[in-house]
């Protein structure tokens, strides 16, 4: 009986399957009773996998999209969803006692269970209608800076509820009557949203699979072409040739960093993921400096490596790591004070990497920085989820350089935000206030990879004249290999470096792909540079003198 059903039920699959790539594709015109990516998880996983071209997601659909404020006694705000067409949401404050969030997701209490019940609570009141199919469904994400809440919608033309039993304390409430909830809508619905999780764990994977989903994405999200090289992809280097300051720009592609660096770049529009810089001591020995190395404990610091240490690292490294060398200029070298460099660098050996600042390089403006759905609304929920999860990484990460911007000490998110409604700034405002080099955080200066080497530029003279009014805490490795303080007559590269074969204006050392530096070596150093400048993709442009 099972044998003679199995022909009957590969039939009907195939008959399903046809009937949903169709749907997929839009050849059928009129509304659907459901959607192809509504039913996927009730296939065989093998079908199910080859209709996900079809209907799939990009990893990018991960990020909620900002939709609308709800505030008490505003007017109802109103966005397209996902699934319905027609949404309208209005929050009434209430009395009572209670605790806590009451959604699907069972949050109680914001995270923490702590509230204050005689401060009543609010209900959000959601209407949803005009849905694309019977069986789809929106995903939303609720925020204040005190708690983050989900829900998910099926049911059309009917008034959803989700309720606050009581505020976190009073200033919530106080930001509420002010701002409102934000809402965030996941785009891609539940099922979007779990393939699009699938699309993006491969970027982490140290396989052939992992590398392929990098590549990808970053030809998908950021233009970047892969171009095998001709072999050699290994240069044979020369230690004489190289010298101190000559810049070292890496980009993993597959593994752990591969992932992490594939995000950076999306985001931040920069084609590299790593720096690191050349020093050659009194003896002649060649030393990599570098802000970002992990050393045995798991910790990532300021380290001075022994060269021939760090290229057998370097190639024995599973992430597939591509390699640049960008050498000074001979008329940047020439002023380069070595001596001023190497003390910059022990003054530095050994301190942590710099997470204070590593988001404010790349913030600069109102908007024009975010990745879209990516906003301030979405950094703030994002912020205020890390801070009550994790809070001393968002010390770290946040919190001391947002003190920083305002002149105190050792306010929490929600003092910052408070402090900052005070001062009559938008939170987003907050974030655009450049960093500066000579702010000291509670373990020292704080350079990210790009920052560490840069600073050492500034020590060693190579922004003069513009030293005192440059602030390389607000650079991005985009900033740093678009500098032009690196050598632009290709004919006075070394011959081991392989330029004229790859056509590159610089050395690549390692890997199999050209490494590509849109903009590279053209920008001369101005005062103020980078501290207004927009970065959004796909093109990342960027206006002079920003």
């Amino acid at each position: 009986m099972a044998a003679a059903l199995q022909p009957r039920r590969a039939r009907l699959l195939l008959f399903l399957g046809l009937l949903l790539h169709a749907l997929a594709r839009g050849a059928v015109e009129a509304a659907a009773p459901f959607r192809a990516r509504d039913v996927l998880p009730l296939l065989p996983r093998r079908l199910a996998w080859q209709l996900m071209g079809a209907t799939a997601h990009s990893a990018v659909d991960l990020l909620p999209s900002f939709v609308g404020a709800v505030a008490p006694g505003g007017a109802p705000a109103a966005w397209r969803g996902a699934c319905f067409a027609e949404n309208e949401a209005v929050l009434s404050l209430t009395p009572g006692a209670g605790a806590g969030a009451v959604g699907r997701n069972g949050t109680g209490g914001g995270l923490h269970g702590n509230t204050s019940s005689g401060l009543g609570g609010a209900v959000l009141h959601l209407k949803t209608a005009s849905p694309e199919s019977w069986t789809c469904m929106d995903l939303y994400v609720f925020a204040t800076p005190y708690r983050i809440a989900w829900d998910y919608y099926m049911r059309s033309n009917e008034n959803h509820t989700f309720e606050i039993k009581a505020w976190e304390e009073a200033a919530e409430l106080e930001y509420v009557k002010q701002h409102g909830i934000a809402v965030f809508l996941m785009p891609s619905g539940m099922l979007g949203t779990l393939l699009s999780l699938i699309d993006v764990v491969p970027l982490f994977s140290n396989t052939g699979w992992g590398q392929d989903a990098n590549l990808a994405f970053l030809q998908k999200h950021m233009g970047t072409s892969f171009q095998k090289r001709s072999q050699p992809w290994s240069a044979n280097i020369r230690k004489e040739d190289v010298h101190s300051g000559d810049f070292l720009a890496l980009s993993k592609i597959r593994g752990r960093w591969g992932g992490f660096q594939t995000l950076e770049k999306w985001v931040t529009g920069a084609f590299a993921g790593h720096t690191a810089v050349f020093l050659k001591d009194e003896n002649g020995t060649l030393w990599v400096a570098e802000s970002g190395y992990e050393n045995k404990k798991g910790d990532e610091i300021i380290s001075m490596t022994p060269w021939d240490e760090w290229w057998g690292m370097a190639l024995k490294d599973d992430s597939n790591p591509q390699i640049a060398l960008l050498p000074l200029h001979p008329d940047v070298r020439a002023r380069f004070n070595e001596s001023a460099a190497w003390d910059f660098a022990r003054s530095m050996y050994g301190k942590p990497y710099g997470y204070h600042n590593m988001i404010f390089s790349w913030i600069d403006t109102m908007s024009d920085n975010y990745p879209p759905p990516l906003d301030a609304n979405l950094v703030m929920a994002i912020m205020s989820m890390w801070t009550r999860l994790q809070p001393h990484y968002a010390s770290n990460m946040w919190n001391e350089a947002l003190n920083k911007r305002l002149g105190t000490e050792k306010l929490d998110l929600h003092g910052i935000i408070t402090e900052t409604e005070r001062r009559g700034l938008s939170f987003n405002q907050l974030l655009t206030i450049p960093e500066r080099d000579d702010w000291e955080y509670s373990d020292g200066k704080s350079t990210t990879c790009v920052a560490f080497i840069l600073s050492m530029y500034k020590a060693a003279g190579v922004f003069a004249p513009f030293t005192e009014s440059i602030q390389v805490t607000e650079f991005t490795i985009r900033d740093a290999y678009m500098l032009k303080v690196f050598e632009d007559n290709q004919t006075r590269l070394p011959g081991w470096c392989n330029a004229a074969a790859d056509r590159l204006p610089f050395c690549q050392i390692l890997g199999e792909y050209k490494m590509d530096l849109p903009e590279y070596n053209t920008i001369e150093p101005y005062a103020n540079m980078n501290e207004n400048c927009p970065s959004a993709p796909p093109t990342y442009s960027r206006p002079a003198r920003c």
